[in-house]
């Protein structure tokens, strides 16, 4: 008979193995525990009977000295663009590795300096081999055989498949005109200075014009109505300073900024730690308190979402009332800040100040009325206004995402007057970042002629699927419809067909319920990419491009940063895949403008062929990077080091120039607009792409949904979709590594937790009139009450009744147009209650992998 304590131990218990493996009895194993445990704090102890430990799981596994290492970078758009390196063996990637000083000009291993730090890849960079050897990549052209939403596909020729866009391409032009093609080409993963896709420079643009058939998208989900208040208010998005600058800051205001996730900078983290380390102070005010406010201790002020723009008003009115302005300043850059500095013309009109102290209304924007709409205390409002008044120098950073609300773009124009009255534009240590656009790379290589951002109509991005339902009920305000000086002025383009390339954005854009129902309406929908997405579940035909692993190219800072990193092809494309400028090139030839696309290729650059790559990418760096930059490193002294690092004399602070030299600013007026002589002067506003009235100086103007409206009665939370760090958008939700970092879950304070009976790991509904998602809860004091965290790119999987299981936020976002084409992600309120449907937590965490459905042969 076994013993108590021989039944309790399995089979297949840890140390049931453990002695199986050293072949020893029950009684001799717990004797030579014993020993050990004797023995241990001698260090005498040694197991004769086990094999000498592996630095590996498994064998064998290539040391470094066999492989072949590459200097690369990342591809998406996170805030940053850093260095990757890939060591390979053959044609497989091993491992990746990121800098580590050694590759740039005078480097050594090491290197890392205030002037050249290194530019280091974050988690999601470094997880970029499972990505590229994901279950899901696309490697093969595919054409839809089942219902749009089904992910029935059967594999095809890229012969078949690119003839069946061709044909339908023709078909549609021709039946409903030159504005019935859709592009919604983004910077998802395929962006460089050759393979690029965006909205203005993109090859997708260049091809949807030279073939007279192109309805643009104008608006960007990020940031719309921060680069509509920088445009009016400063002339243009390069309003930004390095991220060095920070390191000389006294005090740092994060205003809806989480730097631990979204950089805006790839060395944000090293300056501000130095500003840190020197004394800087920092302010967190955002409806959560977030990593980055643990890591610098920051002040945490929570505030209701979508009513920024209140509270600063209420800092402005302290401002002015203590006399705490930049009097000086603001006579001499400022424009309508008050009644002095209003143009002539407009004397009669309101001025900033006149509004903040109640002029016009006879409502003070005190901080105690402020209080009201925005929930922070009268007090801290005070106490924000008189320390960053006082403080010299102080970034106030406005961050993007209190801008991604109903007016968006009064948050931020409120926030760059509230810096032009304290002083704190053009100095160091100071910020006037609104979009944040900073050192000016030259990023272009392929011909970018007058060809380039040809359309024939342009509409706020997320209005597409208004613009079907309804068509032709459209009215142009309804869809940001631009103004043109043609007979195509105001005409509502009839949409048939869209082509999705680096883009995610059928799973990206607001009301998702929305698109669903009109994507049914399309005859031709196209998605580009590397990897099965969501978007792709809804095309008719799934084009495989290689990463940019696979293909030579040059990576652009993003936004911030001073360097250029070299792509070179490091492994052959993998399946069938193609670069984005063959298929376009091949498409092109079909159509008819092949050379005039591609100038410096025959029809056999579909085959690929480095050299023209080289040739185009060549010419760039000699004719603007090294003429107009200049730049001393050949183009083959670059490839072989693969990057270069501008050294630059001074940190670069954005309107350095203007303060200190007197150059105008690039507004109407030469000055800073905080009255907006553009806005001021238009007296149609439906013959704009706004399509609604903006007022000329920055206001508070209440949402449509917010902790204040009616509608709380039914959906009391208000709910805010934040990115996350472990995925760029959507990208890398299907990565194992990173999804065991995080669960997508919603988060809710713990007083409304505690009143709902919802624990941590409770499955929730969340619901509002748009749609419901299903997730589980994470219940924390980090997140202020009512208010409900819901990070935003999660792959859409729905149920047989509609249902998102995945818990993605923009099934209960709404496609409103705000005027100025601001995004309303985080203008939403809904309910919340536990639930006894279905989560699924990822297509990593079941037993098939979701391409399985996608791969099978129909």
């Amino acid at each position: 008979m076994k013993s108590r304590d021989d039944a309790n131990m399995t089979a297949n218990s840890p140390l049931d193995l453990l002695r199986g493996r050293l072949n020893l009895s029950r009684r001799s194993f717990l004797k030579a525990t014993a020993a050990g445990a004797a023995l241990g704090s001698t260090g005498l102890i040694e197991l004769k009977t086990a094999r000498e430990a592996k630095a590996f799981a498994y064998e064998p596994y290539p040391r470094d000295d066999q492989l072949q290492t590459v200097v690369t970078s990342c591809a998406h758009n996170c805030g940053s663009r850093h260095m990757l390196v890939a060591h390979k063996k053959g044609d497989v990637i091993v491992r990746l590795s990121t800098d580590d000083g050694r590759y740039q000009a005078d480097g050594a291993f090491g290197k890392d300096t205030f002037e050249e730090p290194q530019l280091r890849a974050c988690l999601r960079g470094r997880s970029y081999r499972q990505r590229l050897y994901s279950a899901e990549r696309l490697l093969y052209p595919m054409i839809r055989v089942g219902e749009r939403g089904e992910g029935r596909f059967k594999r095809a020729s890229w012969d078949d498949a690119l003839t069946l866009v061709a044909e339908k391409m023709v078909a549609i032009k021709q039946q409903y005109g030159p504005t019935a093609l859709l592009d919604q080409g983004y910077a998802g993963a395929s962006y460089g200075v050759l393979h690029k896709s965006d909205q203005i420079e993109g090859l997708l643009a260049r091809f949807l014009g030279m073939f007279g058939c192109r309805t643009n998208s104008w608006s960007v989900p990020s940031y719309q109505g921060t680069t509509f208040s920088s445009r009016m208010t400063f002339g243009t998005i390069e309003d930004g300073n390095e991220d060095d600058a920070f390191a000389h800051s006294k005090l740092i205001i994060m205003w809806g900024w989480n730097p631990a996730y979204t950089f805006h900078g790839g060395n944000t983290f090293y300056y501000m730690r130095l500003a840190k380390q020197r004394g800087c102070k920092f302010v967190l005010i955002d409806p959560q308190y977030t990593d980055s406010a643990a890591t610098y201790d920051a002040w945490w002020i929570p505030i209701h979402p979508d009513t920024d723009a209140a509270m600063l008003a209420g800092m402005a009115h302290y401002i002015f009332t203590n006399n705490l302005h930049d009097q000086a300043f603001i006579d001499k850059f400022c424009l309508g800040m008050d009644a002095g500095t209003m143009p002539d013309w407009a004397k009669d009109q309101e001025n900033f100040k006149d509004y903040i102290l109640g002029k016009y209304d006879n409502q003070p924007k005190t901080p105690e009325w402020a209080a009201q709409i925005c929930g922070v205390k009268a007090e801290d409002i005070k106490k924000l206004a008189d320390m960053y008044a006082r403080t010299k120098p102080a970034a106030l950073k406005a961050s993007w995402a209190p801008g991604r609300n109903a007016y968006g773009e009064q948050y931020n124009r409120m926030a760059a007057a509230v810096q032009a009255m304290t002083g704190n534009i053009g100095v160091l240590g100071g910020c006037a970042e609104g979009v944040g656009k900073a050192w000016h790379s030259e990023a272009v290589a392929y011909p970018y002629d007058q060809y380039a951002n040809v359309w024939f109509a342009s509409i706020k991005s997320d209005r597409w699927a208004h613009c079907v339902l309804n068509y032709p009920n459209v009215k142009r305000e309804e869809i940001g419809l631009w103004p043109r000086q043609d007979h195509l002025d105001g005409v509502i383009p009839n949409i048939r067909g869209i082509f999705w390339q680096g883009s995610d954005w059928f799973n990206q854009l607001t009301n998702i319920n929305k698109e669903i129902q009109a994507i049914k309406k399309l005859d031709l929908v196209v998605c580009m990419d590397s990897t099965i997405t969501p978007s792709g579940l809804y095309a008719d035909v799934l084009l495989p491009v290689a990463t940019h692993f696979e293909r030579h190219d040059v990576a652009l800072p993003w936004y911030k940063g001073h360097y250029y990193i070299h792509r070179p092809k490091v492994i052959e494309p993998m399946g069938e895949s193609k670069t984005d400028f063959q298929i376009f090139t091949e498409l092109a030839y079909r159509l008819g403008f092949g050379p005039g696309y591609n100038p410096r290729a025959n029809r056999e650059y579909f085959q690929y062929n480095d050299a023209v790559d080289d040739a185009y990418l060549r010419t760039w760096w000699e004719e603007k990077v090294m003429h107009h930059q200049g730049v001393m490193m050949s183009w083959d002294e670059f490839k072989q080091r693969g990057v270069y690092k501008f050294k630059l004399d001074k940190p670069h602070v954005a309107f350095r120039a203007q303060i200190e030299q007197g150059l105008p600013f690039q507004t109407p007026s030469g000055r800073i607009e905080i009255f907006s002589t553009q806005l001021a002067q238009i007296k149609d506003w439906t013959r704009t792409q706004y399509g609604y009235p903006i007022p000329a100086i920055p206001k508070w103007i209440e949402p449509w949904e917010y902790a204040g409206s009616e509608k709380t009665k039914q959906y009391p939370f208000h709910l805010v979709s934040p990115h996350p760090r472990w995925r760029t958008h959507s990208i890398f939700n299907n990565c194992a590594w990173l999804r065991e970092t995080y669960e997508q879950e919603v988060t809710i304070n713990a007083s409304d937790a505690k009143r709902l009976g919802i624990q941590t790991g409770d499955t929730v509904e969340v619901w509002n009139d748009r749609g419901k998602v299903v997730v589980p809860t994470y219940v924390t004091e980090r997140c202020m009450p009512g208010v409900l965290v819901l990070h935003e790119g999660a792959w859409l999987d729905l149920d047989e009744n509609g249902i998102d299981r995945a818990g993605n936020p923009d099934f209960l976002t709404l496609d409103e147009p705000s005027p100025a084409g601001a995004f309303a992600y985080n203008t939403v309120l809904a309910n919340v209650k536990k639930t006894d449907l279905a989560h699924r937590p990822g297509w990593d965490k079941q037993a098939t992998a979701r391409s399985y459905i996608f791969r099978r042969e129909l």
